[in-house]
């Protein structure tokens, strides 16, 4: 059953900590803490409470030489983190410390990062279009593979069998895992596809384009079913709530929507104040975290992130 959510009711926090724009925003598993990555080459760890009450805490984890353009939790662990950074290296973090365990020295510059569902591999794209999975456990690269055209987001699908890729000539390729041999490739879109998400009942995947478009694919026929129209600016984030129903989408309009997955009709529309670089749903609860170039009036990066979904003020 499809749930209601009363949008206009709720209102949005900011969190500020980082002394440069946020590229990244992740939930952990367990939906109480948020991780941002930031330009000025930390992560921070916010303990955040879901109905909002009092101060967030927050740690930092330093040590990356370069900007933390990506992260991501351990699925299965509410307390290790992954970052990518600019500095060539893919770091797994303690939260409760705020100490780096591992540490792995990868070929170029990391830009996205994702676990697979199961936590036992770890895939990083970089710059130069290459693919590194790493195994967790030994945190060594178990794959390298070099693409001969642009890849930007990649995702798992929730069994861990299939893998895809975003590419610079709109489509989304589709490989089986771990041989990654190629499976599909689907003409998603008429322009780059920058991102992509995969729903979390596992029926759909969606993904976001330069054409400023949204597809919602179904993965067991590979079809498009449903495309979301309402941004005018390439698509750079997307991200669906815990239950599947609601899909937030945001570019360099100064909006993020958030559109009904079976309607394709927008419910509710969040203003911003600068392009969005990173949505995503809390896997718990309806809160929505995102992240910007937000300048402060002396047009310097303002650092913040903030969150939506808060009941009181």
């Amino acid at each position: 059953m499809e749930e209601k959510i009363a949008f206009k009711n709720l209102h949005s926090r900011e969190y500020q900590g980082h002394k440069k724009k946020v590229h990244s925003v992740a939930w952990n598993c367990t939906g109480t803490k948020l991780a941002s990555g930031s330009v000025d080459q930390t992560a921070r760890v916010w303990q955040i409470e879901p109905h909002g009450h009092g101060k967030a805490k927050d740690i930092e984890l330093k040590g990356h030489t370069d900007s933390v353009d990506q992260l991501c939790w351990d699925p299965k662990h509410a307390d290790l983190i992954a970052t990518a950074s600019g500095d060539k290296t893919v770091r797994l973090w303690d939260a409760r410390s705020g100490k780096c365990s591992q540490q792995a020295e990868l070929s170029g510059e990391n830009i996205n990062i994702t676990y697979k569902p199961d936590g036992t591999h770890i895939a990083v794209g970089n710059r130069d279009d290459e693919l590194t999975i790493l195994d967790v456990r030994k945190f060594k690269p178990i794959h390298r593979r070099k693409f001969s055209y642009e890849v930007n987001e990649i995702a798992w699908n929730m069994t861990g069998d299939m893998f895809f890729l975003t590419t610079g000539n709109g489509t989304v390729e589709v490989l089986a895992y771990p041989l990654l041999r190629p499976v599909d490739t689907l003409m998603a879109h008429t322009a780059g596809c920058y991102c992509i998400a995969i729903d979390p009942t596992g029926r759909y995947f969606a993904v976001g384009s330069a054409d400023s478009l949204v597809s919602l694919w179904d993965i067991s026929e590979m079809l498009c079913v449903q495309t979301f129209t309402k941004l005018e600016w390439p698509v750079r984030t997307i991200s669906f709530n815990y239950t599947g129903d609601y899909i937030a989408s945001a570019s360099e309009d100064l909006f993020i929507d958030i559109s009904n997955v079976h309607t394709g009709r927008t419910v509710h529309q969040i203003p911003c104040r600068a392009a969005m670089n990173s949505v995503e749903w809390n896997p718990k609860y309806n809160l929505l975290a995102y992240a910007g170039d937000d300048k402060n009036k002396y047009s310097a990066d303002e650092g913040v992130f903030r969150i939506f979904g808060f009941e009181s003020s």
